[in-house]
């Protein structure tokens, strides 16, 4: 019996398998978008493809970060931004807004309908921890896996976060072991890729990427390893989190403080011009 599928569905389908092959071929860089400003300025500087963060998005919505979104506002946040860029996109639904692999399928499946062709989902039970157990998660990733291929996007890319570096989970010596064993099980559930925000120790990323039965994706930070330096440790992809949310907020502010303070306006010296910025979205 044939399927018919929705020509949405179908462009999502090429942009999930260009998604793909732009993370296997080398490793991919990709800036972290919160709103469809960032993404098309984050698209015309080059990047051929784009995550979105939560943290940001929800900061452009007046919400801290959490899931103090519902699960339809993270999903129409992530429409703007997929509407914005020609580029794939690939959404962070941080612990899937839900603790149930039900709750899982239901904001795959919105984010598939949004025109993402990947999610990041992490084993966080809430900021700080506990973690899901190791079986709790995998049935949220396979819950996601299954969600993706009835929703006509089995090509959808489910990297799997996992915060036990991040929350320093357990004892240091043995986090290392644990990321592994998640790692191992995360991949038997259908998990494409294992991310682990706040690793930054190269040898221990050289240790996890040699044994990880999936590409690592590791997090930049000021101050951290350079791209490069990612690379030569074996990490397939480096995302920046809130990183670019938080500097544009930053140049807002110190233009801000200084127009109200020394009523000058230095801090705006280098800025986008307003009609290369309005072009972006004259279609």
């Amino acid at each position: 019996m044939s399927v018919d599928i929705s020509p949405s569905i179908g462009a999502a389908a090429d942009k999930a398998r260009l998604f793909r092959t732009l993370s296997a071929e080398s490793v991919l860089v990709l800036p972290n978008a919160w709103d469809a400003a960032s993404a098309a300025m984050i698209a015309a500087a080059g990047a051929t493809a784009i995550a979105t963060t939560s943290g940001g998005v929800s900061w452009s919505l007046g919400r801290g970060d959490g899931q103090r979104l519902s699960r339809g506002e993270m999903a129409e946040a992530a429409r703007r931004i997929v509407d914005s860029v020609d580029v794939p996109v690939t959404v962070d639904v941080e612990g899937g807004y839900g603790p149930g692999p039900a709750d899982v399928a239901a904001t795959v499946r919105a984010v598939i309908e949004a025109g993402a062709v990947g999610v990041n989902l992490e084993d966080s039970t809430a900021a700080g921890g506990p973690l899901f157990d190791v079986a709790e998660q995998s049935a949220r990733l396979r819950a996601a896996r299954d969600a993706a291929a009835a929703a006509g996007l089995p090509a959808l890319f489910v990297n799997a976060r996992t915060d036990v570096f991040l929350f320093a989970i357990g004892p240091s010596d043995a986090r290392l072991g644990e990321v592994l064993a998640r790692t191992a099980a995360y991949a038997a559930a259908g998990a494409d890729g294992i991310f682990v925000p706040g690793l930054l120790d190269l040898d221990v990323l050289s240790t996890l990427c040699a044994e990880s039965p999936l590409p690592v994706n590791a997090m930049a930070v000021a101050g951290g390893p350079r791209v490069t330096e990612f690379a030569q440790a074996g990490v397939r992809r480096v995302s920046l989190g809130t990183g670019l949310a938080q500097a544009a907020y930053a140049a807002a502010r110190r233009a801000a403080a200084e127009l109200l303070g020394a009523g000058s306006l230095t801090a705006l010296d280098g800025s986008l011009d307003f009609s290369e910025l309005d072009a972006l979205f004259r279609h």
